[in-house]
């Protein structure tokens, strides 16, 4: 399927859960995640604000863990046109921007390239990690100036049922998909389960 098509039946399917079921199955992706990946004091990591009127997976559960175990966070911003990577802590107060996206109020990127993972958002993945985002390439952007081990996590409530058929060149898979029922790798050849 092409993107556009898959970006459209997926927003539909997320748009028909509830609230409750948002968090119901956040909470399993949660869990999949801290089960699977190492977390220690002074890590870095790159995770998105969810948007909650998108059904997005709620990365609250991860921040508040995150910041509870004393790892470094950093949220996306977009300024200028281009993803930046702000660093924030449990105080930093988060703003609405103008589409009604929590943000961090500054406009400083930390320059930061050197993360453990990048929490990142998105509709669909395929089986090989590609995935499938708003459409506007900030993320394939940003990825290209991270370090090459730094891992890019995607978080889903779906699976990788369909195929992507329109994959561009500068289109950068995954290494992870968690799901509320398991945890997909796709380093080395095609995906594995960890599950």
């Amino acid at each position: 399927m092409k993107k556009s098509d898959l970006r459209e039946k997926y927003l539909k399917k997320r748009e028909s859960f509830s609230k409750e079921q948002v968090l119901s199955l956040s909470e399993k992706i949660f869990r999949n995640f801290t089960d699977n990946f190492k977390l220690s004091e002074n890590q870095k990591v790159h995770c998105f604000l969810s948007i909650p009127e998108k059904g997005e997976v709620d990365t609250k559960l991860f921040l508040n863990e995150f910041f509870k175990r004393d790892i470094r966070v950093f949220v996306p911003k977009i300024y200028r046109k281009k993803l930046i990577s702000v660093e924030i802590t449990s105080e930093t107060q988060l703003i609405k921007n103008s589409w009604g996206i929590s943000e961090p109020e500054s406009n400083e990127d930390s320059g930061e390239t050197d993360f453990d993972y990048v929490i990142t958002p998105l509709l669909y993945c395929d089986q090989h990690g590609n995935r499938v985002g708003y459409g506007k390439g900030y993320y394939d952007g940003f990825f290209e100036t991270v370090n090459p081990k730094t891992l890019k996590i995607g978080l889903n409530f779906f699976g990788p049922y369909e195929e992507i058929a329109d994959l561009r060149e500068n289109d950068i898979p995954l290494d992870y998909l968690v799901t509320p029922t398991e945890v997909l790798s796709f380093l080395g050849t095609g995906s594995k389960s960890t599950k």
